[in-house]
């Protein structure tokens, strides 16, 4: 029998019956059991272990889920998870068939939004408060959103609503200093002052106090809402004034990590009929020392040792393609001072990080901002400098505007180097950088190039900082290949690929990561005497219409691509073969008309049949009866 009180919790009900002492026992329990399992599984440590007394706090004083509870990137919620009935499937986290590492509605009816990209919560909650009002009903609706996610500009047009209309639901401001990096920015500059001023931290030891000797007073004003906004401010929201502007009543800076304080303002403010923002000062890795002394390392990290807070595994001997793009963008910038460097709140998780050490006033963070981020490229490049913008693939899909207007119609000197491309495993279909190789192929002027291993993501680079206009490059979230890299980087010719295996039956055209497959299905494929070309297209735009025509020759084209079918390559290359009045036997392969879920990518790509074994199968399939598996 166990003494937890964890395991006698089936559903968030459970916790109206515990006292605050055992909600505190229940959140060491929480913090060692997400400790425990993703030191197995890996994931976002450091901000679900700061989010736990908070989310408590809230799961105690709501009726989930008749309430709502709308996150702002889902990578908190470990918490969350483990109350709502998920305890027994907890072990299986972001593991292949297992549950997400973010919110999943199709997962649990306490999971509202399938939370994995910033700052959208308050468009959403505002949304189905309106749907709420609409009906007539009474549920609360709560957003909880990250001091780094509230700067982004999804989130101020969301405010700017929410003042407007003063629908009533309720803002968790989830302030810990940290995004993925550390935050920056004006808001963040303002946050920071809060923290700082002696008025918060006697706001924060005496809050308690003043709820309760003066709770009907404090509640009385903040029903009133705007009309007693000077009294609320010379009581406690001298720091807070930007929100206020906004039409929005707010508290002071409350201890996000003591449920007591966090209960106690949540009873005022879900009686507050208009919107209300609780702003939350909390810990990233509180209860597991190692997170909160790394708490950039511990953002999201793989399996780990408990007792070091070293991550497991035998070192590869092959480095990360972020650091070798890193390092050979600091040996580019070296040569040439016009380039910059910009990025999105992902200064460590791009391998910017050297960049900025080196070159600080050559560096820009902008945030969670990624529409600005190519805007500010624009500027820049106007202006005459090299702007090279790293974002990962699937936030890089949150400014495509401004890569076809701002970007590719002046037609402009801009790189953009676009990481985590492809399947990127454990964090799934939100993370999943599916959609680059067609959002980028349909943009005028734009060049494309996914190169297949670390030496030609050097070569990639140079070329795209020599060559005018637009360019986008492609690599794979993890280690390279293992190939040597280059003393001195080339500038690679436009739209030309290079054969990496020779055959006459059949050619597999590859792009970026899957090349490697590729060559491992004809090695296959050579076993049963079909002798099939492997081709490294490099460029996804424009194409090598040279090397088609001579697949063409074979008279089976395969291509193969980690991303989706739609608007890729692979459609790309029958458009070629059209246009020159080609008929070979053809098959395009790729990602699914669907989202892919976590998952190890090897046993993706193969469940898929995109590893080396499905690539050859299908080649045989192609080829016919006499070669069918």
């Amino acid at each position: 029998m166990s003494d937890r009180i964890l395991d006698m919790i089936s559903s968030p009900a459970d916790l109206k019956v515990l006292s605050v002492e055992e909600l505190e026992i229940l959140a060491l329990e929480i913090r060692e059991q997400i400790v425990q399992t993703t030191s197995r599984n890996g994931g976002h440590v450091a901000p679900s272990l700061g989010a736990v007394d908070f989310i408590l706090a809230l799961h105690s004083k709501l009726n989930c889920p008749k309430d709502k509870i709308v996150f702002d990137v889902g990578h908190q919620a470990y918490a969350h998870k483990l109350i709502t009935g998920r305890l027994g499937q907890f072990d299986t986290l972001r593991q292949e068939g297992g549950i997400s590492g973010f919110p999943k509605p199709s997962e649990s009816p306490y999971d509202v939004h399938p939370s994995g990209h910033a700052s959208d919560s308050l468009s959403v909650a505002l949304g189905l408060a309106k749907a709420r009002d609409m009906r007539g009903t009474d549920e609360h609706i709560v957003a909880v959103v990250g001091d780094a996610s509230i700067a982004g500009g999804m989130a101020f047009e969301a405010l700017n609503q929410i003042g407007q209309d003063q629908t009533k639901m309720i803002i968790v401001l989830n302030d810990n200093e940290m995004s993925i990096s550390h935050n920056v920015g004006a808001l963040m500059m303002h946050f920071g002052s809060i923290r700082a001023s002696n008025q918060y931290r006697a706001t924060r030891d005496s809050l308690q106090k003043i709820m309760e000797q003066q709770g009907v007073i404090a509640r009385s004003m903040l029903n009133v809402g705007r009309s007693a906004k000077d009294s609320m401010k010379q009581l406690f929201l001298t720091h807070t004034m930007i929100f206020e502007q906004m039409g929005i009543s707010c508290t002071p800076p409350i201890d996000g990590n003591d449920i007591r304080a966090v209960r106690d303002v949540l009873d005022i403010c879900l009686e507050t009929n208009g919107p209300v923002l609780i702003h939350l000062v909390t810990k990233k890795g509180k209860g597991y020392e190692p997170a909160v002394r790394a708490p950039e390392k511990f953002h999201g990290i793989s399996p780990f040792d408990i007792r070091t807070g070293q991550t497991k595994g035998t070192p590869s001997k092959a480095p990360k393609y972020m650091n070798v793009f890193g390092e050979a963008l600091v040996k580019e910038a070296e040569k040439d001072q016009d380039i910059v460097a910009i990025t999105a709140a992902m200064k460590d998780g791009t391998g910017l990080a050297p960049f900025a050490s080196r070159f600080p006033k050559r560096f820009v963070d902008v945030g969670i901002a990624e529409g600005h981020a190519v805007g500010l490229a624009c500027g820049l490049a106007t202006g005459g400098k090299k702007p090279v913008v790293a974002i990962y693939s699937t936030f890089l899909q949150r400014a495509i505007d401004q890569m076809i207007i701002d970007v590719a119609l002046p037609n402009l000197n801009v790189v953009f180097c676009v990481d985590r491309a492809g399947l990127v495993g454990d964090d799934g279909p939100t993370h999943n950088g599916m959609f680059d190789l067609s959002y980028s192929r349909m943009i005028p002027h734009m060049r494309v190039l996914a190169p297949s291993d670390e030496a030609e993501l050097v070569h990639a680079l140079h070329t795209a900082i020599a060559l005018d206009g637009p360019f986008l490059i492609r690599y794979p979230r993890g280690e390279g290949q293992g190939v040597p890299l280059p003393d001195e980087p080339q500038v690679l010719p436009v739209g030309v690929s290079r054969v990496v295996r020779e055959g006459d039956q059949a050619a597999i055209l590859a792009v970026g990561n899957l090349v490697n497959q590729a060559v491992v299905a004809a090695y296959l494929l050579a076993e049963e005497g079909i002798s099939a070309r492997v081709v490294d297209m490099r460029w996804a735009k424009p194409l090598d219409r040279q090397a088609i025509v001579e697949a063409a020759a074979t008279g089976y084209v395969i291509t193969v691509e980690e991303g989706v079918i739609s608007g890729g390559v692979g459609q790309g290359v029958l458009s070629v073969l059209a246009e020159e009045g080609l008929s070979p036997r053809c098959l395009t392969l790729g990602l699914p008309d669907e989202f892919v879920p976590q998952g190890k990518v090897p046993s993706l790509l193969s469940h898929l049949g995109l590893d080396g074994q499905g690539i050859a199968d299908h080649v045989k399939k192609l080829m016919g009866d006499a070669h069918a598996v």
